[in-house]
């Protein structure tokens, strides 16, 4: 690395942010998407049940079943955007890591 050149260095240091910005949207869109199915589990049992219930806090309360299949469709909706965004935002972080690794590959290769 002593060889490399400092535009080069900065390119590099650049893809590893890039790679931790990455690792970051990966773990950000796991947990959407665990809120998205666990909406999606919870719309499909309240379907299957007279009554419905809500946790707040430490107390469990007794909720119009329209109401909690509004409020729960609206957070899965608002998890489905959320992913969708990150998809979009990972795609374009790809890309320009891809990008930077081609140049620096090349700026290696023409080092050597």
């Amino acid at each position: 690395m002593e060889n490399i050149d400092d535009n080069t260095k900065k390119k590099i240091s650049k893809l590893q942010m890039l790679e931790q910005r990455l690792q970051s949207f990966a773990m950000q869109k796991q947990s959407f998407q665990t809120q998205s199915m666990e909406s999606d589990n919870a719309l499909k049992e309240i379907d299957n049940s007279d009554d419905t219930y809500k946790v707040v806090g430490n107390v469990m309360i007794s909720v119009d079943k329209a109401k909690l299949k509004e409020e729960l469709t609206s957070k899965k909706e608002m998890a489905d955007m959320k992913i969708s965004n990150l998809e979009k935002e990972e795609g374009k972080l790809r890309e320009e890591a891809s990008e930077l690794q081609k140049e620096v590959m090349g700026s290696m290769k023409n080092e050597q």
